[in-house]
């Protein structure tokens, strides 16, 4: 698999999905090691774009460099444009929108952006349960917890209890736990949690912003349209933003629905 060398001598995994047409990164969202966004990343390329799909920094064969900061993954997203060829558009899911408009925001060579359920609190009490997470997170990884963040995590994101129990009966657990580490990067990625108007303002590019319109069983314990308040708050402080909803049986968009979208937009 080849690789690129971030700012700070990070050795970066990508796929290149193909090398043909317009430029896309793919930029993926918590405990997603590229793989949630492969199948995307395929209907893009048949759609006629070159596709990159990368592993962010402590994923799969990407490395960790310490310590590590928010800034540290946008030089990686750059390393990864630069080896697309020097500019793309970006789509992210759910936190790694988050990273995606940051980026934007930075001043990277982004054409289009669209960003998938990106999670941002709207609501004081959501706001003071994500405080509260951020705090226990970096506690419980601190003394090496990692089971215990991946259940914080959970359960921040609306599973129940009996979810969670089962996740951990799953054969994907120690896949997670491996991922694990990574969780305070999304929440770094997050910041405060609220959607961050400053920088957003500063985002030029045109935005897209999807949300599904089918709720998540495991996401039940969220308020309803957790993700829709989210993107509309967003949306209200980038220069150009876009809105849309798509059929989803869960927080991973069917990429044979939204990938014609995002043609549609990238193209536009």
């Amino acid at each position: 698999m080849p690789h690129v060398t971030s700012a700070d001598g990070t050795a970066i995994g990508y796929d290149l999905i193909s090398d043909d047409g317009p430029a896309v990164v793919l930029v993926g969202g918590g405990l997603d090691d590229g793989s949630e966004n492969a199948p995307l990343g395929e209907h893009l390329a048949a759609a006629g774009f070159a596709v990159v799909n990368y592993r962010r920094r402590g994923r799969g064969d990407s490395g960790d460099t310490a310590p590590y900061a928010v800034e540290r993954e946008v030089e990686d997203l750059a390393a990864v444009i630069e080896a697309a060829g020097g500019r793309a558009h970006l789509f992210g899911a759910s936190s790694g929108g988050a990273l995606a408009l940051e980026a934007a925001a930075a001043g990277l060579p982004v054409d289009r952006v669209a960003v998938h359920e990106v999670p941002y609190l709207v609501v004081e009490p959501m706001v003071a349960a994500w405080r509260a997470y951020v705090a226990e997170l970096g506690a419980a990884l601190d003394r090496g917890g990692r089971d215990e963040a991946l259940r914080l995590f959970m359960r921040l994101a609306g599973s129940p209890d009996e979810q969670i129990a089962a996740a951990e009966a799953a054969p994907v657990w120690p896949a997670l736990r491996e991922l694990a580490p990574t969780l305070r990067y999304d929440a770094a990625c997050l910041g405060d949690g609220q959607p961050p108007a400053d920088r957003l303002a500063a985002v030029t590019q045109p935005v897209l912003l999807s949300t599904g319109v089918t709720a998540d069983p495991h996401s039940a314990g969220l308020p309803v349209d957790f993700f829709g308040a989210a993107a509309d708050a967003a949306a209200a402080s980038l220069p150009d933003a876009r809105r849309l909803t798509v059929e989803v049986a869960g927080h991973v968009a069917d990429p044979a629905l939204l990938a014609p979208e995002l043609a549609a937009f990238y193209t536009a």
